[in-house]
């Protein structure tokens, strides 16, 4: 597919909190020389920081997400359905899983974290047969139900494995639901955090009351890392073997597969290196913005909100770069407003060195998360 003589092609890859900015963006105001593309699995997105509240009860799964058929609709985008096998980065070309070929003149990348099976299954034997994975989280929020149906009938015991903040919320969401009325009592949740402190990516006065959440929902941490796992049990590092009904993988993200021959630049750990713009170290025709980007310039930790914070930057740079002018630079805000779902209706927060929590916390995220969805879904 390629537009016509003088129309620039957009291609946007993904439906990301920051593609879908520039969607909404689009939709009120689209240059009459843009052909727009958007590519993703389905026309709908998962509001990610609502899953845990999903998997606790609090949310129905058609709260955490937004339809995005409207919103694609009224910005004029070709809709493709589809994931992406390929990416050409010198020929501007992505080969889809299906065989279909798209040719861009700019490209997007927003795609959500994804887990490397392969690499897992090479560091843990058995986690591909044996283990939920939590991402993709289209699929994981799909057999969540199906693992809390066990408890009806007996205790169960859930291993989560991984103990970054995405773990300790997913560990403290499923101990609430292993609580709620219709779960046989004495069920339990256990957290392998492979000897790091748990979600040791979040300021200190976080992290302090995670692991008193931890300890008021019953959750047992357990300091050793997962070496294998077979039908009912994990094997650990220490040579013990942890007998469990559902283990759950919830390690960091990890770059697609796609990107390593894509001819990008890539950091360390595989993922597109960017600028100060959000734009490709290596094409400068191509940006990109959330989990599958890393600044090259201003290093952060991956998190919806740093997504949501690009999505503006990334719009105007779009705009800028395919207008012949100059970009602005975007720089990852010094301080961000952190909040980390109890399993409860409690919610701990937090902004620099500051660190709070309770049910107004809850009820502040519930408010903003609410509005992100509402606001895209109309």
């Amino acid at each position: 597919m390629t537009a016509a003589h003088g129309i620039k092609h957009l291609v946007l890859l993904g439906l990301g909190r920051a593609h879908i900015q520039v969607l909404r963006a689009l939709a009120d105001s689209r240059p009459a020389d843009l052909h727009l593309t958007v590519i993703a699995p389905r026309p709908q997105a998962l509001m990610s920081p609502m899953v845990p509240g999903f998997v606790a009860g609090h949310y129905t799964l058609a709260q955490c997400q937004i339809p995005l058929e409207g919103l694609l609709e009224r910005s004029g985008a070709h809709f493709v359905a589809g994931s992406v096998a390929v990416i050409d980065a010198h020929a501007q070309r992505v080969t889809l899983a299906s065989g279909e070929t798209v040719a861009w003149d700019w490209l997007g990348i927003n795609t959500g974290p994804v887990m490397d099976r392969e690499k897992i299954e090479a560091a843990m034997p058995g986690a591909r047969r044996h283990a939920l994975f939590v991402r993709p989280l289209d699929g994981f929020v799909h057999l969540w139900p199906q693992v809390l149906a066990m408890a009806t009938d007996r205790p169960i015991h859930l291993a989560l494995i991984g103990a970054g903040a995405a773990g300790v919320e997913l560990a403290l969401a499923a101990a609430q639901a292993l609580r709620a009325p219709g779960v046989a009592p004495g069920s339990h949740v256990s957290l392998l955090t492979g000897g790091a402190a748990p979600a040791a990516t979040l300021p200190g006065p976080m992290q302090v009351r995670a692991l008193r959440a931890l300890r008021r929902l019953g959750v047992t941490v357990i300091p050793e890392s997962c070496t294998g796992l077979e039908a009912g049990a994990i094997q650990l590092s220490n040579g013990a073997r942890l007998v469990c009904d559902a283990p759950l993988l919830a390690i960091g993200p990890q770059a697609p597969a796609w990107l390593a021959d894509s001819g990008l630049a890539l950091d360390d750990d595989g993922f597109i290196a960017v600028n100060a713009f959000q734009q490709s170290t290596s094409h400068p025709r191509v940006f990109a913005a959330g989990d599958v980007a890393s600044r090259a310039d201003a290093p952060h930790t991956r998190d919806a909100l740093h997504a949501h914070r690009a999505g503006a930057p990334l719009l105007a740079n779009l705009r800028a770069a395919m207008a012949g002018q100059t970009l602005m630079p975007h720089p990852p805000p010094r301080r961000v407003l952190q909040f980390l779902a109890c399993g409860e209706r409690r919610a701990i927060g937090g902004w620099g060195g500051l660190g709070f929590e309770g049910g107004w916390v809850w009820r502040w995220k519930d408010q903003i998360d609410r509005a992100f969805v509402a606001r895209h879904a109309a």
